[in-house]
């Protein structure tokens, strides 16, 4: 009889506890950005986010909302980082295909992977200026939250805004100057 009443206490425990915490929402925002070191000679006329082709997808467990925040979110690191400057001779469009969202089932600690693939383009003659696979990890320790759906969430949004902070890191240290494969001008 002990047993059942101890038993029934930590369950209306947990119940109590889990009934406190509420489920992030979807948010992919990037809170620390910084002006970059190296601004690039380029202005950014059109970026766009979407699923990559079935054949370069690894696992996806995506749903039609991941790319339309994905790209409010990379808009919002891209503005701030003033990697881009106006008013200059090249245009260019950065296109973003997701190869990866890999989501936990379940677990203590919760791991979500995500991959993109990044491309700058210039606009004047398809010349492929940037090209990077971004692959990266969101963690949530089972401290974070006791429910399951909490501590998921939070690493889906840890995940896509590290892959969004890589990006601009990986970008302030490149040089787009030199095509990495050249376009078709038009005749």
């Amino acid at each position: 009889m002990k047993v059942t009443v101890k038993l029934l206490a930590l369950v209306a425990l947990a119940t109590v506890i889990a009934g406190c915490q509420t489920v992030p929402p979807t948010d992919f925002t990037v809170q620390d950005v910084g002006m970059v070191d190296n601004r690039k000679d380029a202005e950014l006329r059109s970026l766009t986010v979407g699923f990559a082709p079935q054949a370069q997808q690894d696992d996806m467990d995506a749903d039609s909302t991941v790319p339309g925040l994905w790209k409010e979110a990379l808009q919002d690191a891209v503005n701030r980082s003033l990697v881009f400057r106006d008013d200059v001779d090249t245009k260019v469009n950065l296109s973003v295909r997701i190869t990866e969202f890999d989501v936990p089932a379940a677990g203590v600690s919760m791991t979500t992977t995500v991959a993109a693939i990044y491309e700058i383009i210039d606009r004047s003659n398809g010349d492929l200026l940037f090209t990077q696979k971004i692959r990266s990890e969101g963690v949530v320790p089972f401290d974070y939250a006791f429910m399951g759906v909490v501590r998921a969430t939070e690493s889906w949004n840890r995940a896509v805004r590290n892959n969004i902070a890589d990006f601009i890191n990986v970008l302030d240290q490149a040089d787009l100057s030199t095509p990495a494969f050249e376009g078709e001008a038009d005749a």
